[in-house]
């Protein structure tokens, strides 16, 4: 018998695998915190003596390099992928025996990178399981844009003969297993992001890929791609170097005089409280990216990359976490940290920040009296999502499409008056608004669903989906 484990990394909509038998195991694609992946080997009681990897990955720092090193394991790598440490180079075909009767046979499925490598687990030569990356994911296929843009249609129309490869060489009971594909960037449209599982027999009835003839697909695929994570281009050369060990022990503890002077140097620091915590009381100058929140991705595209970053965290279990999230996307050490409430990151005589919060109801409320003249100054009503999503979900007629990854470059767009920063759910508006009051400019945050913005009579634009849910992959 033979045994999978998934180990999940929702924070950036991705997965790793635990896979073997009574004895051996394999992992395909870890987390860089590859003490999960020790853990789970030791629940199972097996020695872990292979590690595969699909591909070199563009959106985390891989520990397949560290967990190889540590456990013994051979570390399987594509053998088309450039890279700079010792491994066994995979091609099309290799079989690699895992434990009794169980193997594992490499299968190129370039699309999502030229050397992308999906990995068949069979049990007594009958495929069971399908380790597919970055190529065919669940309801969809991983983006095949991020490598060089002049190699994106052709990577797009490898990735369907990939998705055809699969399809047409296993059996509908096989299961699917992707990397990718979870609400992760890596993945080329929103899929079934949250789905506990698939088949290839499911995937050849709703997958787009197995559905389409290529010219269609590829039209499709190309008109869908959206906005790229900024710290992505960091993320394959660091792989491909091989990154150092998880560093995951306390940082150094910042008092309210350190945390006062960096904020003056200019330095990132970083409130990881719950947005309402937040606005109602904070150290002026400090980002609210809430830990709870898709932490890494939406830190590690805002932050220039190599630029310091402080933590503030309620308590040191909130601290802990959001240095594993961030070792994730190559944030490896924080420059200092503190943890407790605000009034313990404040100097003497030092007064917190705040921002009111607010509803579409209320939003729309300020826009009447702005316009009767009695609002008290002018409303500016700032918009955070990303532009596919304005696009498809709709928008309030005058608002200013200002996507979060851009708002810092382009706070001198932003006209005089109290800026309302909303997004599709709250969250981001809480960044933006946070972004924003650290320049200097009064804020309102928005903390409710776009769906509720026609509701409450703001004049909404339909999108090219309107009515959908206003959940979206951040």
């Amino acid at each position: 018998m033979f045994f999978i484990d998934t180990i999940d990394v929702p924070g950036l909509g991705n997965r790793g695998y635990l896979a073997g038998g009574a004895r051996t195991a394999v992992v395909v694609d870890p987390p860089r915190d590859i003490d999960r992946v020790l853990d789970a080997a030791a629940r199972r009681g097996v020695r872990i003596a292979h590690v595969v990897e699909t591909h070199v990955h563009n959106d985390y720092v891989t520990g397949g390099l560290e967990l190889a090193r540590l456990t013994g394991a051979a570390y399987h790598v594509p053998a088309g992928a450039r890279v700079s440490y010792a491994r066994i180079p995979v091609a099309d075909g290799d079989r690699t025996d895992l434990d009794t009767g169980l193997v594992l046979r490499a299968v190129a499925t370039p699309g999502h990178t030229p050397h992308h490598t999906a990995y068949i687990l069979e049990e007594a030569g009958t495929p069971v399981a399908a380790f597919t990356g970055g190529s065919l994911l669940i309801g969809t296929v991983g983006r095949p844009d991020l490598v060089e843009p002049r190699l994106t249609e052709d990577l797009a129309r490898a990735q369907h003969a990939s998705a055809h490869r699969l399809a047409d060489g296993l059996p509908d009971s096989a299961a699917v297993l992707p990397t990718h594909g979870f609400g992760s960037f890596c993945s080329s449209g929103p899929g079934a992001a949250g789905a506990g599982g698939s088949t290839i027999g499911a995937e050849r009835r709703g997958n787009s890929a197995l559905r389409q003839d290529a010219d269609t697909f590829v039209a499709g695929l190309l008109a869908s791609l959206g906005d790229i994570p900024a710290y992505y281009v960091h993320m394959g050369p660091l792989n491909a170097r091989g990154p150092a060990p998880a560093d995951l022990t306390p940082p150094a503890v910042a008092d309210a005089d350190e945390i006062a002077a960096r904020l003056a140097e200019g330095e990132w620091v970083v409130d990881l409280r719950g947005r309402v915590a937040y606005a109602a009381g904070h150290v002026a100058g400090t980002v609210n990216v809430e830990a709870d929140g898709q932490l890494a991705t939406q830190l590690a595209w805002l932050v220039p990359w190599g630029r310091p970053v402080t933590l503030l965290a309620e308590t040191p279990g909130q601290l802990a976490e959001a240095q594993r999230e961030l070792v994730r996307v190559g944030i490896d050490r924080p420059a200092a940290a503190a943890t407790g409430e605000v009034g313990d990151w404040l100097r003497d005589g030092e007064t917190a920040g705040s921002f009111p919060r607010a509803t579409f109801a209320g939003l729309a409320d300020a826009l009447a009296a702005a316009a009767d003249g009695d609002g008290g100054g002018l409303v500016v009503v700032v918009d955070v999502r990303r532009g596919a999503e304005r696009a498809e979900q709709g928008w309030i007629a005058g608002s200013a499409p200002v996507p979060l990854h851009e708002l810092r470059s382009r706070l001198a767009e932003i006209p005089p008056g109290t800026v309302w920063v909303h997004c599709a759910g709250g969250l981001r508006a809480a960044i933006g608004a946070s972004l924003l009051a650290a320049a200097g400019r009064r804020v309102v945050a928005v903390d409710d669903a776009f769906a509720a913005a026609g509701a409450a009579g703001l004049p909404v634009t339909a999108g090219a989906a309107a009515g959908i849910s206003a959940a979206s992959r951040a």
